[in-house]
Formats: C-alpha cells, sequence, structure tokens
C-alpha cells in the first residue's frame, strides 16, 4: 500500500456545554532551583550588562514575562532536603558559602528567599516555598513561614524588617519537601515516616498562618517501585492537612524512536489518573467530603545533558548542569504534555515545567552575554497566553497507530479552552503523524458566529533542529490554513506539528 496516497482525516465536535473547568492558571508555573546556571548565570547576574539594582538580569526577566509564568517553585528541588534557609537572608557579604551536596556544587548565597521574592515580584509571579524535610522539619519550617508571612512583633517577623522588608511576603502555597521517597533524596524517608513528618509540619504551619496551602510529597515518577503505595500511604497521614499532592515525570528519546517519544503523553494521562484514583481511594476510606487536587510541579523532557553533567568539577559555583538543548520533536512532546494537563483540569490545579532558565528550560543565557529561547518556549508561551477560561471535552474521532510502548495512539491529541469573558476559543493540536499532514474538522456549531482569527503553526523538516543564540530555526508563524463556515472549521495540520487555532465573536 502506498501510504503517500492515503489522506488522514480526523474529526472533532467541540460544545460550550462539554465543561471539564475552569483552568487555574497555576498549571502554567515553573520552577527555579539552585541548580547549575538556573540562579547564578540565569535570573541573576550582577555583572551583566541588563541588570538590574538586585542584580538580576533584565533581559531574562522580559522573556519570563512573556511567558506570562504565574508561580515558581523555589529553591527546590533536590538542592531544599539539604538548604538552611537562614543563610540566605540578612547581608549577603556575611553569608555563608555551603558545601551543596545534592548536585556536589558550593552554594555562595548571594540570592535567597528576600531576593527571589522580589525578583518574582518583578515579573509578576508568585512563589510556592518549599521547605527542607530532608535534613530539618517542623522547627525551621514554622520558622521560615513567620519569617516569610507574620506581619511583625515576633522573633523572625522582626529580622525579615530588620532585613529591610517591613511588610510579610504573604506567600501562600507551600511545599512540603522535595522527592522524600527518592533513594537520590538527603534525608529520604519510608511513606510511614514522611506522612508523619508532613503532617506535624502541616499541623505546625497553619497554626502560624492558617490562610496557606500545603502540598504534599507524591511519588518522584511513576515508575518508582512504591508508586502509587506511597500515594495511598503518605495521604493517610496528610489528606486532611494538605490541599494537593504532588506528581514529578520526565521524558526523552534516548533510543531515538519518535513514534514512540511522541506517545508518550499518554503514560501522563495514566499517571495523572492513577494519582486521581489513589486520592478518591483514601478519601473513600476516611469517609471525606473533602477532594484532593494534584500539583504536577516537576514536568518537561530531560534527557540530552545527562551524560555531560559527569565531566563537571565538584565544588564549584554554578557550573553548567542540566543544559539540555531541546529539538523540535521535544517541542511536540512539551506540547502534548500541556494538553494533558488542560485534559485534566479539574483535577490538576498547579503544575510546573521544571525550570525555567538554562536548567533543562525554555530560556537559555551566555554568562555575560545573550538569552534566547529554546524550541520548547513556544508551545509553552502559546498555552500559557491562550489557555485561560474554561477547558472543554472535545469528542475526538482520529486514526491511530501503535508504538513500541503503546497501542491506539491518536495522530491527533487535542484540547480546547472557552474564554467566555473575551468571547475566545483556542484549539491546541498536535499532528503526531511524522509523514502525513491530516486533514482536520472541527464541529463549532454550538458557537454561532465564531470566526477563526489565526491559526499559529510550528513545523520543522528536521525533528532534530535545535535553537542557538545565533539563529533561531525553530519558531511558529501564523500562516496555518485554518477556516470556519457554517459552524465548521477545517484545517490542514502539517505532518509532526504544532498548532493553536483561535476563533472570536464576530
Amino acid at each position: 500500500m502506498n501510504l503517500s496516497s492515503i489522506t488522514l482525516r480526523a474529526k472533532m465536535v467541540v460544545d460550550k456545554a462539554f465543561k471539564i473547568a475552569e483552568v487555574d492558571k497555576r498549571i502554567y508555573g515553573s520552577f527555579i532551583e539552585h541548580l547549575g546556571r538556573a540562579v547564578y548565570g540565569g535570573i541573576y547576574e550582577p555583572s551583566h550588562p541588563t541588570a538590574d539594582s538586585f542584580g538580576f538580569r533584565n533581559d531574562v526577566k522580559q522573556l519570563v514575562k512573556e511567558l506570562d509564568v504565574p508561580i515558581i517553585r523555589y529553591p527546590g528541588g533536590n538542592f531544599v532536603s539539604g538548604y538552611n534557609w537562614e543563610d540566605g537572608v540578612g547581608p549577603v557579604e556575611s553569608r555563608p558559602k555551603r558545601l551543596e551536596l545534592a548536585w556536589r556544587t558550593v552554594e555562595p548565597n548571594f540570592v535567597g528567599t528576600n531576593e527571589f521574592f522580589e525578583w518574582a515580584k518583578e515579573i509578576d509571579s508568585e512563589v510556592m516555598m518549599a521547605v527542607n524535610l530532608g535534613t530539618r522539619g517542623v522547627d525551621a519550617a514554622r520558622n521560615l513561614l513567620e519569617y516569610c508571612n507574620h506581619p511583625s512583633g515576633s522573633y523572625w517577623s522582626n529580622l525579615r524588617r530588620s532585613h529591610g522588608y517591613e511588610q510579610p511576603h504573604r506567600i501562600k502555597t507551600w511545599c512540603l519537601g522535595n522527592e522524600m521517597d527518592g533513594p537520590w533524596q538527603i534525608g529520604q524517608k519510608t511513606p510511614q515516616e514522611y506522612g508523619r513528618l508532613a503532617y506535624e509540619t502541616a499541623k505546625a504551619m497553619r497554626l502560624v498562618d492558617p490562610s496557606i496551602e500545603l502540598v504534599s510529597c507524591g511519588s518522584s515518577s511513576s515508575s518508582m517501585p512504591t508508586f502509587p503505595d506511597w500515594e495511598a500511604i503518605t495521604l493517610d497521614h496528610t489528606y486532611d492537612a494538605v490541599d494537593y499532592v504532588s506528581l514529578h515525570q520526565y521524558y526523552g528519546n534516548k533510543d531515538n524512536d519518535t513514534a514512540n517519544y511522541l506517545a508518550r503523553s499518554m503514560d501522563m494521562d495514566h499517571f495523572i489518573r492513577t494519582v486521581i484514583s489513589t486520592c478518591d481511594y483514601v478519601k473513600a476510606k476516611k469517609r471525606s467530603k473533602k477532594t484532593m487536587y494534584l500539583s504536577f510541579d516537576e514536568w518537561n523532557v530531560w534527557y540530552h545533558s545527562n551524560s555531560a553533567d559527569a565531566q563537571i568539577e565538584p565544588w564549584s559555583i554554578a557550573p553548567p548542569q542540566l543544559e539540555d538543548i531541546y529539538n523540535f520533536e521535544d517541542a511536540l512532546l512539551v506540547g502534548s504534555m500541556l494538553i494533558t494537563l488542560l485534559k485534566h483540569a479539574d483535577r490538576v490545579k498547579m503544575a510546573c515545567m521544571a525550570q525555567l532558565v538554562n536548567v533543562i528550560a525554555p530560556i537559555m543565557t551566555e554568562n555575560g552575554g545573550r538569552a534566547w529561547k529554546q524550541t520548547i518556549f513556544y508551545p509553552y508561551l502559546h498555552v500559557s497566553k491562550f489557555g485561560r477560561g474554561v477547558s472543554l471535552q472535545p469528542i475526538v474521532d482520529s486514526p491511530v497507530y501503535d508504538a513500541k510502548d503503546f497501542t491506539d495512539v491518536p495522530y491527533l491529541d487535542s484540547a480546547v479552552v472557552y474564554n467566555e469573558a473575551d468571547e475566545e476559543l483556542t484549539i491546541f493540536a498536535v499532528n503526531r503523524h511524522l509523514q502525513e499532514a491530516l486533514d482536520f474538522e472541527c464541529d463549532i456549531r454550538s458557537f454561532e458566529g465564531y470566526r477563526v482569527t489565526e491559526h499559529i503553526v510550528m513545523e520543522h523538516e528536521d525533528l532534530k533542529a535545535v535553537n542557538t543564540a545565533d539563529q533561531e530555526n525553530v519558531k511558529p508563524h501564523s500562516n496555518g490554513s485554518a477556516a470556519c463556515s457554517n459552524g465548521f472549521i477545517n484545517a490542514r495540520l502539517s505532518k509532526a506539528s504544532w498548532n493553536v487555532i483561535t476563533l472570536r465573536k464576530v
């Protein structure tokens, strides 16, 4: 059979009544860890020509603002499990240099809690603060919260004021440790140990500030041998004390099987569904009326840099670690991962692309030099910009394929967001087919009077094409073919492409 002679067609029905949930904008969050050049040489470089009065790079701030990142997790990550937060406050010249055991570097503590909070304000983002439940515990966590959020009149709040911050930071969202199931983690816990510690920490923190929301550590990935028992056991302790449970997952294409690689968002979907089921099991067991929500606070592609990091000299300051250079096929998978988050908007309320700058990141920099956009910058930008509103449940009829690890993989992967206030409808779509375009038809008859305003496409003949500081090889254009007539959208979705179709009422 000559595949080139086959016309592939995919159909979809979108109705404004088929609502999943309002999208919490915090699913477009990100992550900054004291790791590699994420902080030093990434967001912070006092000697850089664009540096502001705090030492933060304005060129990086502009790129982050373009992404409109609503919340950023800080300061880790594995780093937080050995971090003494007191080292990062007060006069910078008095702060100690510490051996940082998670990544075997030296942490100079030039940037700490207050500086990061100021940077987050500059880019109009909230902070998701993580506390150390590895080498520390209840006391350090409640003291950090008092330092950050209590107005005045106590030791830690007055110390903050003496450091030049009269007003409390009022940080709302707090993570109870990081990946405590992992043998690589400093202070790894059994699920029973973590559940008890997290519960007691949550109890103390809520006594300091009842208004906060708390995230309990879930499994470090769906491949952990303790998954999903970890969630079931830890939530048995923490269910009534926390608001979210975390998920972490990274994907790679080491075997260069692109068809299988682009299907990995189906594994992400299965991971989310399993965690939801486990949460609901604990809810039923406790006869609770409370619904546990999910914080997918680490997700991305991560595999390009793994071997290179073995060459880094230990105990240096801000070496180039985990600096994946992303290609076009990585951007396609990132688009599908974002689509997967939108499909679960009813339960996934926060998510963080890990990370934001230099370290497995959409933004790259040169020390003392330029900043530029990686390929994955664009799907992240598009969904953050257009994915505000209500996530709708599309009915999809797509041809499918089988891959090494997956069966019945739809060539069309799609999510839809309706912004009623702005009378805007957006369709996000990935064509996973590597050789053929998809003839796409979408029934939107419930959206009377809506017309296509733009069809953004990202495509490239070379799936391995990358962007550099010198040349942006992979970037979107607005020359897509989508058109609307009599309540139907028709478009041709190029082979291996990322598509954003926006419509407005006219």
